[in-house]
């Protein structure tokens, strides 16, 4: 941590399909947070990331991949749909003075990266696997309710059907 600097991370776009007004409420946000920062004399580096590979139709993680359906529906590549979308993506943001990340990333750039964190996290005993693939185990970071603003009692009454 150093004085007057914020590191300021966002998620970005998963890039399959046309960005609309619910996508730019929540980058809208992120740039009156950045402003009122900056107004407020912190240097603020903000990073985000974009979804160019690997997500899922479903918010359950089930089904097929959102860029090879674009890429059907479009008649073209994953990677052309990607970029087509990235690019309208970036200009939608120019278009409401949404100030751009000072760093971008895409997901298909960090794909060693990711698969060393995994590693290192496997190592360490923090994840778990199941046929479809490894997972954090929330279970080895005591204050994971805390951090998650998670009310356990809450989640444990939903999950017995009880209100």
């Amino acid at each position: 941590m150093q004085a007057g600097k914020v590191g300021m991370y966002a998620c970005g776009m998963t890039v399959y399909d046309h960005t609309h007004i619910g996508h730019m409420r929540k980058y809208t946000n992120d740039d009156i947070l950045r402003r009122t920062l900056e107004y407020l004399g912190y240097s603020v580096t903000h990073v985000m990331n974009v979804t160019d590979v690997g997500h899922l139709v479903s918010d359950a993680d089930e089904g097929e991949d959102k860029l090879e359906k674009g890429a059907r529906r479009e008649g073209i590549s994953a990677w052309d749909v990607a970029r087509k979308y990235e690019k309208e993506f970036f200009l939608v943001l120019q278009e409401l003075n949404i100030l751009p990340p000072v760093v971008i990333c895409r997901a298909t750039e960090h794909i060693p990266e990711q698969i060393a964190l995994v590693k290192k996290l496997e190592a360490k005993g923090y994840t778990y696997k199941i046929s479809d693939g490894i997972y954090f185990d929330t279970t080895k970071f005591p204050s994971y309710a805390h951090f998650a603003r998670l009310n356990l009692d809450d989640l444990s009454k939903r999950e017995r059907g009880w209100k």
